[in-house]
């Protein structure tokens, strides 16, 4: 098909994903909220409650993090960075995983991230908010709590893949003739430089 075919064709699927998305979040206004424990977890400068996670803020994003040991995990957490401090003005947020407090920080270190992690590990709340498949492997996703009175409620979550809405890497490489091919996350790299004269420098 010629260009301008397939770009109208392109706009109106995306039109139907917004509508979708709408629909969606109908749905999600519906759901009866889920009773949460409060949680124990492991901080760098000590053990948390789930209920001190919140901070001055009534929401919580929770994700659901693999550990450093995961470099798909890695690639979502490089993008909650960019958007942590827009988020951080609405709703409390944080990053749980396996990992000890040291071996977070050391990869936060590394990485340049700016939100709070907490260790998830000995703790029942990953298989509890359902991030724990039958063989004990933990799974990657958002749980999204509130503070009700005395208790925490989860009221939203989803699962992390490629392609999903949480990761724009995907989207974009996806606009490539081929799309991202055989690409994987890297693990480490070097921020490109920008070159004089781009994007006004």
């Amino acid at each position: 098909m010629n260009y301008a075919e397939g770009s109208e064709r392109l706009a109106g699927l995306r039109a139907r994903i917004a509508a979708l998305r709408q629909e969606m979040r109908a749905v999600q206004d519906e759901l009866t909220p889920q009773p949460v424990d409060d949680h124990g977890f492991a901080g760098p400068h000590g053990p948390l409650r789930l209920s001190q996670l919140f901070g001055d803020k009534d929401d919580l994003f929770v994700i659901h993090n693999m550990g450093a040991g995961c470099r798909y995990c890695t690639l979502w957490a490089d993008g909650y960075n960019g958007v942590y401090p827009q988020l951080a003005t609405r709703a409390a947020f944080v990053v749980a995983s396996p990992d000890a407090p040291e071996r977070q920080q050391k990869l936060a270190e590394a990485r340049g991230w700016r939100f709070p992690m907490v260790s998830d590990q000995g703790s029942r709340f990953a298989a509890e908010m359902g991030y724990l498949d039958d063989e004990g492997h933990l799974l990657p996703g958002v749980s999204v709590l509130q503070r009700r009175g005395g208790a925490i409620v989860r009221v939203s979550e989803a699962g992390f893949q490629p392609y999903d809405d949480f990761c724009p890497v995907w989207h974009l490489f996806a606009m490539l003739p081929g799309g991202p091919g055989q690409w994987t996350p890297q693990p480490a790299f070097a921020a490109p430089k920008a070159k004089a004269g781009c994007c006004g420098g």
